[in-house]
């Protein structure tokens, strides 16, 4: 059976086969513009209401729901369909509500301090199941409006392009939601950043950088083996150039491995041609990466270092991290892979430096 917000109008059309032609309409911003599950649409009948409801059953069951820091951090873990598990964070702050989605069930880039990294790669989300991520979070922010969303939970969202491209227009435009809040996370996939350089929605990009030098990142972040640093940077040039978006850059900060005062020369040479916003996140810790974040002197030495240079630099306010809702926690009740001992090499290259 499909997603619910799989479906196209065409498909509405289909399923409501002998209905009057309006009801297209109401199912259809039933399901977008109040986010309603189809037993919940009083203005149909109650037997197109049953029959809805037998059609189009959700795509996430919960499994599980944790909350963090005073109830103002909520994670879910869900079961999709064929009972592959990802997990949805929603976050409300002072002046906004965000909801972290998730566009893969694990995750095929290998990124060493990364849970879901670990835990390897099992598929691609549908566009529905990416959707409803948000449609659920959505009603759970009520009375409060999703201000928000942020393509930075399980998964590499450009590896599932044309899936959560199509969620991004659906989001846009079905849902309500300015691109100017819609952001879309990547650890560098160049391809993808220059085909979202020729999309008519100038929707936010973030890269997940964490080592401005080849040799590091090769390490931290495997995929820059095929995208080095260089190509990496041309995409993110043209990208800026086409979109008129600031860049923002994404910094993990790992004891002693990359948060010494080369590391933030290289950084700063990478992200002020950009004219990129610098996110300084110290590392949230995961079964499979025995290192530490940096300690918060640190933090905020990098960041003042980062200042000095000329580049725009902030510390991200770390949320859910005693519920693995953090960045890099997401895991979906998977195990690490600690006994690889792959983070133990990397400290000792650090230590070495």
């Amino acid at each position: 059976m499909p997603a619910p917000y799989d479906l196209t109008h065409e498909d509405l059309e289909d399923l409501l086969v002998g209905e009057p032609s309006f009801r297209n309409r109401q199912v259809w911003e039933g399901l977008h513009t109040r986010v309603q599950r189809p037993e919940e649409m009083t203005e149909l009948p109650a037997s197109l209401r049953s029959a809805l409801q037998a059609a189009l059953p959700s795509a996430l069951t919960e499994v599980d729901r944790r909350t963090a820091d005073d109830g103002e951090t909520t994670k879910w873990l869900w079961s999709l369909a064929d009972g592959v598990r990802v997990e949805t964070v929603l976050m409300r702050y002072r002046d906004r509500v965000t909801v972290c989605v998730s566009t893969q069930a694990g995750c095929a880039m290998a990124c060493q301090f990364c849970a879901t990294g670990q835990a390897g790669f099992q598929r691609h989300l549908s566009q529905g199941e990416i959707v409803e991520q948000v449609a659920r979070a959505m009603r759970a922010a009520k009375p409060r409006r999703l201000s928000n969303v942020v393509f930075m939970g399980m998964g590499e969202p450009l590896a599932n392009y044309d899936r959560v491209w199509g969620a991004v227009l659906r989001l846009h435009g079905e849902m309500g939601l300015s691109a100017r809040h819609l952001t879309l996370s990547t650890v560098g996939i160049v391809p993808g950043i220059r085909r979202l350089s020729t999309e008519q929605l100038p929707v936010n990009l973030a890269v997940s950088l964490h080592a401005a030098n080849d040799a590091l990142r090769d390490e931290l972040v495997p995929i820059n083996r095929r995208y080095p640093l260089a190509a990496l940077a041309d995409a993110c040039a043209d990208y800026v150039a086409a979109t008129g978006r600031r860049l923002s850059i994404e910094w993990a900060l790992i004891d002693r491995v990359n948060d010494g005062g080369s590391d933030a020369t290289e950084l700063a040479a990478f992200a002020r041609p950009l004219g990129a916003h610098v996110n300084l996140i110290p590392l949230n810790p995961t079964p499979g990466y025995p290192v530490v974040g940096s300690p918060r002197a640190r933090v905020r030495g990098f960041r003042d270092e980062l200042t000095e240079l000329g580049v725009n630099a902030t510390v991200r306010l770390t949320r859910g991290v005693e519920i693995d809702a953090a960045c890099g926690q997401l895991a979906a009740g998977a195990p690490g892979r600690a006994e690889t001992g792959q983070g133990v090499r990397l400290v000792r290259g650090a230590q070495a430096r």
